[in-house]
């Protein structure tokens, strides 16, 4: 413990003397030299080798390094790239750690197994499909799918639905938590959705059909697949131990996000030898809302024993005197693992915030100052503006684009959310499974004449038959089936020898004139359909091409990307949006207490820590400048009232850790 204490205040000696004193030194066959790219810390969590690991890995201290840098030590050391699993939390993100590793060990780490929990679920089930009685060519629905089969489920059960039922995003949303927590669904109603208590049996009843009606038509939703892979690990005693032991060294990203049932998964997944090391940040716990357990880091040590708890405290990101905001911040937090954030990088500048009259006056201090940063030759791009939410930025981008600043604005619709390739993706999985009625119903819904009540007559013949007899289909819409079905079947006969490229050029080929006479906008979504056939010529296999369209689809259409922008454009972004981003000068709008943190979480504990971790995130996108702004004649309507005190978590700062602008006259 005296090092630590020493730490803070003399780094360079207390460090050199621990190198001296502790560190063994490097090997001499290793390639990399790990004692002089790594900090002590780092260094530790590195070379750590059999059992339980945790790495609380403060924000910009290196984690991304450190997980890189094991693997190849491991790699170094003998254990098998394909002994090695490393699960994330986006394809990205495992793409850089294992394209870092196999940059220092000469491509090596090929065959590290790496991805998204859902991904590696996805490749696990196929395998072993049959194990749970499941079709190995499944599909797998988005939530838009998810939820017109919700939907389609209530219509033919409660045709005359009551005045007050939930609607059918509210009612995936509920059995998607049941999942995720591990949690009857009538628990979760009543903790979380008590106002659909009244219906809590009608609501089970759909629950119980949705799961019947995927296991029927061979579709799984994103929640099945951890859901199914636990069932598979836990039921099946061989085979767990078998992709245990083929797993012999897991590394866990992102630990902090992770939900009660992924938590469940790695302890089964590392049962058999307990080689485990989750990385993580309980400060940076910020998505209850997509299910994540903020339980789950401290409940670490308890799933495993003798875990060995390793903290990364020095920071490579922002100025001390940011770092002094962040860890005052984060000291509010009723609960967390103690860490003190210190930086090398020593700036004069100090943290501000800004009180301004209004919002106005908030956006006009913002421009100004932005156009003052590049005087101070800051890249616009290097510049960035969060919000509590999305709404909360609209006075602002008006603003900006008085001032003839560019931004850019997270969000947007989702590239394979798009009407037009979710056509053109529904006919690709009716070619792979034509089981997918969800699939079949939209594409046949596409074609002239046909409406639900022919869909309804010809879904029981073509069901897992592409190619059916014709005479059982309605005469009268022969004209509109033929080229589809010649398509499919052709297609299919394909899938074996084809890329998957080429399949998707000829259902293109197909889709076209529907593009036309379907949208008057048909020249710009062209672009789209160009894309996604490049997409698929980066595959060799067209399950696998459709699985990862489903499990990681691209951020924005084409035709948002290739809109003519400056290159130097501001990022105007959601808090949630930003987390792992960084940039140079940061905003934080809107801080004002009632919206940031919002006024819904005054009356829980639980969420009140949330929000307090959001601003944390937020504060240690930073590099160098770091301006917090409130407006102080706010009016809520929800709450019919005037908002124009700071954050609370902003309360009782030293004005030496945080200077305080006041802009509101003049």
């Amino acid at each position: 413990m005296p090092n630590d204490i020493e730490i803070l205040g003399d780094k360079k000696v207390v460090r050199k003397k621990y190198v001296l004193k502790k560190r063994a030194p490097n090997k001499t066959d290793y390639k990399v030299n790990y004692t002089e790219d790594l900090n002590d810390k780092q260094y530790e969590a590195v070379m750590a080798n059999d059992g339980a690991y945790l790495v609380i890995a403060g924000a910009g201290s290196g984690k991304t390094k450190t997980l890189t840098y094991r693997v190849a030590r491991l790699i170094e050391d003998g254990v098998a790239p394909q002994n090695i699993l490393l699960l994330t939390f986006t394809k990205k993100a495992a793409h850089e750690m294992l394209s870092r590793a196999a940059l220092v060990l000469d491509n090596r780490c090929e065959k590290v197994a790496g991805g998204t929990f859902h991904s590696f679920a996805n490749i696990v089930l196929r395998k072993y499909a049959s194990y749970l009685k499941l079709k190995n060519n499944f599909t797998i629905m988005d939530r838009s799918d998810c939820e017109d089969v919700i939907n389609h489920i209530v219509g033919q059960m409660f045709p005359k639905k009551e005045k007050r039922f939930p609607k059918k995003s509210t009612i995936l949303d509920m059995y998607s938590k049941s999942v995720n927590k591990v949690t009857p669904t009538k628990l979760i109603i009543e903790d979380e959705f008590p106002q659909f208590e009244h219906c809590i049996d009608k609501i089970i009843e759909i629950h119980k059909a949705y799961v019947i009606y995927k296991r029927e038509n061979s579709i799984l939703d994103y929640d099945d697949l951890l859901l199914y892979l636990k069932l598979l690990l836990e039921n099946n005693e061989n085979l767990r131990q078998k992709i245990s032991s083929e797993y012999k060294y897991i590394m866990v990203d992102e630990y902090q996000d992770t939900n009660t049932l992924q938590a469940d998964v790695i302890k089964l997944l590392a049962s058999v030898h307990k080689n485990i090391m989750a990385v993580g940040d309980d400060a940076q716990s910020i998505y209850s809302f997509r299910g994540a357990n903020y339980r789950n880091i401290f409940d670490f040590p308890k799933l495993f024993k003798d875990t060995k708890i390793i903290k990364l405290e020095q920071n490579y990101r922002s100025t001390q005197n940011i770092l002094a905001l962040t860890n005052t911040i984060i000291g509010k937090a009723k609960e967390k693992y103690d860490k003190e954030l210190f930086s090398q990088i020593v700036s004069p500048v100090k943290p501000a915030l800004i009180c301004a009259k209004n919002t106005q006056m908030e956006a006009d201090f913002i421009c100004q100052r932005i156009l003052e940063l590049l005087d101070e030759d800051v890249s616009l791009s290097d510049i960035c503006v969060l919000a509590r939410n999305a709404r909360m930025s609209y006075n602002l981008e008006i603003e900006l684009s008085k001032h003839a600043i560019p931004f850019r604005k997270f969000g947007g619709p989702k590239f394979m959310e798009t009407a037009h390739i979710k056509d053109v993706a529904a006919h690709l999985r009716v070619i792979v499974n034509p089981d997918d009625v969800v699939s079949l119903t939209r594409i046949l819904l596409l074609l002239r004449g046909i409406g639900n009540a022919a869909v309804n007559s010809i879904i029981p013949v073509m069901k897992g038959n592409l190619n059916p007899d014709i005479k059982l289909l309605p005469s009268n819409k022969m004209s509109s089936l033929s080229p589809l079905l010649n398509v499919l079947n052709k297609e299919r006969s394909k899938l074996a020898t084809q890329k998957p490229a080429d399949i998707v050029e000829e259902i293109i080929r197909y889709y076209r004139p529907i593009l036309k006479d379907k949208y008057d906008d048909f020249s710009k979504r062209e672009k789209d359909l160009d894309h996604f056939q490049y997409l698929a010529g980066q595959y060799s296999n067209l399950e696998d091409f459709i699985s990862d369209m489903a499990l990681e689809p691209p951020d924005s259409s084409v035709e948002g990307m290739y809109k003519a922008v400056d290159d130097e454009a501001l990022t105007i972004s959601t808090i949630h949006s930003a987390k792992g981003l960084e940039w140079d000068s940061v905003f934080i709008i809107g801080a004002v207490d009632g919206r940031f943190p919002s006024a819904y979480s005054f009356n829980s504990e639980e969420e009140m820590d949330e929000e307090l971790r959001l601003m944390y995130v937020a504060t240690t996108r930073a590099k160098n400048n770091l301006y917090i702004t409130y407006p102080v004649d706010m009016y809520d309507y929800s709450m019919n009232m005037v908002l124009s005190k700071p954050s609370r978590f902003l309360d009782n700062i030293p004005d030496d850790v945080l200077e305080l602008w006041d802009i509101t006259e003049g």
